[in-house]
């Protein structure tokens, strides 16, 4: 059904008269005409009587308004979803706790009137492809992985170092450190089940335990970060990184220990991604927010693999 008849019908039964729809809609007598004629012959009925004072409906005419009325609500609001700047901007961040999501609800804070819809995909490939297609306007991401080069009509822009600590039960042999060095971890086990081949944070955590020589296990099933924390409260074999700025809680008689890791600091790069392309308004305004709550570290005391896209 054409929108343009449906619109023009609604036109005419709401000025009565057809001379008055043309001048409401900006467009000739006969093009309304031609229109209403056209919308008869699809619905294969009469919309409108001649009257002295115009235009009148139909009984099938008066039947058919409300739903012409809903017709061009629907097609506004189908119009509305996808149209940039009256669609919510559309982020990828890695978990909900995580520090990504943490800089989204700042921007939120900051900037409360931009709608938001905030979502967890997997890895990069899954979040580029979104990007590409539309479906995604930004995700945080570490880039780039070793021989994984970003396409050319992805911009990227490094937006977050976070440190990693170190998290350890009450009973593990660093449980009372002040801080730890990277190579007083060789020798402990480190326990990461969220770590996934092929992924860029594996790619990272491979790196770390490369240049370090440390010992880092994947193994098991994942089954969350309240089982991560249960197991390493009460395991005093196994440790785990965690970010400094990443929110978590725990019962208290966990006894759980975040320690500082230095000489140097490991920190996870977060980058932003989106396509060069992108014209949604909201999208300068998330890079413009991020840009002033960026930190920088010095980076003769800090580690981040070679591949990660400098600063």
């Amino acid at each position: 059904m054409d929108l343009e008849a449906v619109r023009t019908f609604v036109a005419v039964a709401a000025a009565g008269q057809f001379q008055k729809a043309a001048t409401d809609l900006s467009i000739t007598q006969q093009a309304v005409s031609k229109r209403i004629a056209a919308l008869e012959r699809t619905l294969g009925v009469r919309l409108f009587t001649r009257a002295p004072r115009g235009a009148e409906l139909t009984i099938d005419g008066q039947a058919f308004l409300p739903h012409a009325r809903e017709l061009l609500r629907v097609a506004e609001r189908a119009g509305a979803s996808v149209r940039p700047g009256r669609r919510p901007l559309r982020v990828d961040v890695l978990a909900s706790r995580s520090a990504q999501s943490g800089l989204m609800r700042g921007f939120h804070r900051a900037h409360p009137d931009i709608d938001l819809d905030v979502m967890m995909l997997f890895d990069i490939d899954t979040a580029l492809t979104a990007i590409r297609s539309g479906a995604l306007d930004a995700s945080f991401r570490a880039v780039a992985a070793p021989g994984r080069p970003l396409p050319q009509d992805i911009a990227c822009v490094r937006v977050l170092d976070e440190p990693l600590q170190l998290l350890t039960g009450p009973a593990h042999a660093l449980a009372d450190a002040r801080s730890v060095t990277l190579t007083q971890l060789t020798g402990h086990r480190i326990w990461m089940p969220g770590i996934a081949p092929g992924t860029e944070w594996g790619a990272y955590y491979d790196d770390l335990a490369a240049e370090f020589g440390l010992t880092i296990e994947a193994t098991g099933p994942n089954f969350g970060t309240d089982a991560l924390l249960d197991t390493i409260a009460d395991t005093p074999a196994l440790a785990t990184f965690i970010g400094e700025p990443t929110r978590l809680t725990w019962p208290t008689d966990h006894g759980l220990r975040r320690i500082p890791v230095t000489d140097p600091t490991p920190v996870y790069p977060h980058s932003l991604l989106w396509h060069r392309d992108n014209p949604h308004p909201a999208l300068p305004i998330l890079r413009a927010h991020l840009a002033t709550t960026t930190t920088s570290h010095d980076t003769t005391r800090t580690w981040t693999p070679d591949w990660v896209t400098p600063r």
